[in-house]
């Protein structure tokens, strides 16, 4: 394992891949950014470094030799102590079902090979700035995003300043979705965090909440976006 240690480090990053040329084109993007890199070159190495210095964020590949990519992230996921710490996959692995289920296990963004570092340090920095997953039934947290405010514990939904009328489940929905902005959501991740305000809903079940939410924002309709064959995010603000 390789480490770096600029002067006004801004976090530590462990980057989990196995070919040479692109680990040292991430690590070296990372350091002239300010980030502390840790590089790691196989998947058993890279699971205990990760829980032995509790990074900022994981980078990492899903073709590893030892322990693959997904493996080490449902290990993750699993695990109280590192489930909040962020995860980016980068990989080959381009197509919709492998990026389904690089969320499924828990990732929290998904760059597919090739990249460009400036793409690369784009979704670190938004994945970083989103901090880690919050459960959305936590208090009573109001989002106020342009001219459309949710407040979960009120259940209230205005927009410019009128109310709308949703369902509880559509609220949840909406309120998951804006409390974090940017961030992938598949179906079924969605379905797992409001299944518990409504025993009737199921998968593609999401798609109709989703119109139903869209057409309440009205002018708004597009901060609520659709990944294909993927799912659901809210815009980021910085978009």
């Amino acid at each position: 394992m390789v480490g770096e240690n600029p002067p006004m480090a801004r976090g530590r990053i462990i980057v989990i891949e196995d070919e040479p040329d692109i680990l040292e084109v991430i690590r070296y993007n990372l350091v002239r950014e300010g980030f502390k890199v840790d590089a790691v070159r196989d998947g058993e190495a890279g699971l205990a470094a990760v829980r032995a210095a509790a990074p900022d964020l994981v980078l990492l590949d899903l073709m590893l030799p030892g322990l693959d990519g997904l493996e080490i992230c449902r290990r993750l996921k699993e695990d109280p102590l590192t489930r909040p710490m962020p995860i980016v996959m980068v990989t080959a692995k381009d197509a919709e079902a492998d990026i389904v289920l690089g969320l499924g296990v828990g990732a929290d963004d998904y760059v597919t090979k090739p990249f460009s570092p400036r793409e690369l340090l784009a979704r670190v920095n938004a994945v970083l700035r989103r901090g880690p997953l919050r459960d959305a039934a936590g208090g009573g947290e109001r989002i106020v995003r342009e001219g459309v405010m949710v407040d979960l514990s009120r259940h209230e939904l205005l927009v410019d300043g009128r109310a709308a009328q949703p369902t509880a489940t559509e609220l949840r929905l909406l309120h998951v979705l804006a409390s974090h902005p940017g961030r992938v959501f598949t179906r079924d991740q969605l379905l797992t965090r409001v299944i518990g305000q409504s025993a009737t809903v199921v998968d593609r079940n999401i798609d109709v909440h989703v119109l139903a939410i869209r057409k309440m924002l009205g002018p708004y309709r597009d901060l609520v976006e659709t990944i294909r064959g993927v799912g659901y995010r809210f815009r980021d603000a910085d978009a």
